[in-house]
């Protein structure tokens, strides 16, 4: 951290700047302008190739306009534009007159020069620059930290399948489970939002300032200019094309985009609240840190402090998502500017997310089952095999079971073995060969079939 670091205004930038290093090349402004400046010159590629012709490039001048829209954009390309800005007070016209200038500098002709940003409303370029960053980030942020987080649940819900333990419904004493099988529940729900968040579209358009082609139209009447719409967003830029929008792309499949990420978090936000009650129950030991200091007075402590970060991280991140669903969807009439500044939060949105997944996976490398303890707070709950016991009696014709385990353990301030061994031999509708395969059972046996269900789904 530096000096500059310490007085940033927003944590991402400041506090947690090194956990966060290479995100800004996605999400940060310099990287809009860079995917603009794509865009814009793919666009006069695009122009180009159109038949028949529209637009013809000099050698080098398409070499160069190739060399932009493949991304490769020169470093200082982002500080000339903002300081083009600073005239025009308009972050789009000026990325087409810093494209301008740079091909003056070549010696364009005319002709090329004057079909920069050709027909186009800033939104065009702003719509599909949005949808590159968020391209990149699926695939260069999001996917990666999915993966790592679902493997490492899923890692430890495979080497805990057969760990039994108690289970608490309403925070009470409830059916035995495994605490493999419990972490293969979160494995598996955040395996579903992965694949959802592959599969989702990410849209785009080009059509002009209201999303009728009107200047195209007038300018080469006799071209279909949706299909030429259709081939740039989704051939050469290789987003989905939306065919029907106002001035601005409807923002529909980023808000749905963005949503996937947030019900991602909220998962999460159940998995860490659940490992910070294991910790506290002692199912989980956590590995000290030569140095580490747990609190300012106590020495003992060892806290949770990974998942109680990733919970406040999500909850940021979640509560600007929830913004998104909310705003980005509606505009007044053709267009109105409050998605700009929404959408610029992007960055943000995504910088709590990561850290958040960031801090769980430090959290789980830091903890260790205890088995011991899991294993001692079981066999002390007798009072959870009333319900295999009253199914057993059901089976057997026994129409009150419920009622007589009922009045054996409800309430009771220790249910017992011998209690339990009890109602079991009043139970005169039970054969005895069956009573004594039932006195065999003990709380930790009771685990149906947890460890197969994890063998069975949890994501390989």
């Amino acid at each position: 951290m530096t000096t500059n670091n310490l007085f940033a205004v927003s944590p991402l930038d400041g506090r947690y700047t090194d956990q966060l290093d290479g995100l800004g090349s996605i999400v940060g402004e310099g990287a809009l302008i860079r995917y603009r400046i794509i865009i814009e010159a793919a666009w006069l590629l695009h122009l180009s190739m159109i038949k028949p012709s529209v637009l013809e490039l000099p050698t080098d001048v398409r070499t160069h306009l190739q060399t932009l829209a493949n991304g490769d954009v020169p470093k200082d390309a982002s500080l000339e534009v903002k300081a083009i800005e600073r005239t025009t007070n308009h972050d789009v016209k000026a990325v087409e007159y810093w494209l301008r200038n740079s091909l003056i500098n070549m010696k364009s002709p005319p002709a090329v020069l004057s079909h920069i940003h050709f027909a186009c409303t800033s939104e065009d370029i702003n719509n599909l620059a949005y949808g590159l960053m968020i391209r990149d980030l699926r695939d260069q942020v999001i996917i990666p930290a999915f993966d790592q987080l679902i493997n490492q649940v899923s890692k430890l819900a495979r080497e805990l399948k057969s760990s039994a333990m108690l289970s608490r419904t309403h925070g009470q004493t409830a059916s035995p489970t495994t605490m493999g099988k419990e972490l293969a529940v979160f494995a598996w729900r955040l395996s579903r939002q992965r694949k959802a968040i592959v599969s989702q579209e990410i849209l785009g358009k080009f059509n002009g300032a209201v999303g009728n082609y009107n200047a195209h139209s007038a300018a080469c009447p006799d071209l279909n200019w949706s299909e030429i719409s259709r081939e740039f967003v989704a051939t050469r830029l290789g987003l989905s094309w939306n065919p029907l929008t106002t001035q601005i792309e409807s923002h529909d499949a980023f808000v749905e985009f963005m949503t996937t990420v947030k019900l991602f978090n909220t998962i999460l936000i159940d998995f860490v609240r659940d490992m910070w009650g294991y910790i506290s129950l002692g199912y989980f030991t956590q590995k000290t840190v030569a140095g580490e200091v747990g609190s300012s007075t106590m020495p003992h402590k060892v806290n949770p402090i990974f998942f109680e970060n990733a919970e406040g991280n999500l909850g940021i991140a979640s509560s600007l998502l929830n913004h998104f669903s909310e705003k980005l969807p509606i505009s007044r009439w053709q267009r109105d500017l409050s998605d700009s500044t929404v959408l610029r939060a992007t960055g943000t949105a995504i910088g709590h997310s990561l850290l958040s997944w960031k801090s769980i996976l430090r959290g789980l490398d830091r903890v260790a089952a205890n088995p011991t303890k899991m294993h001692e707070d079981l066999n002390a709950a007798w009072e959870v095999l009333a319900e295999p016991v009253q199914t057993v009696m059901r089976r057997f014709g026994v129409v009150d079971a419920y009622e007589r385990l009922k009045s054996a353990t409800r309430g009771a301030p220790l249910v017992t073995r011998d209690m339990i061994h009890q109602a079991i031999d009043q139970c005169r509708e039970i054969p005895e060969n069956e009573k004594k395969r039932m006195k065999a059972w003990t709380p930790e046996g009771y685990v149906g079939i947890a460890s197969k269900l994890v063998d069975d789904f949890v994501p390989k």
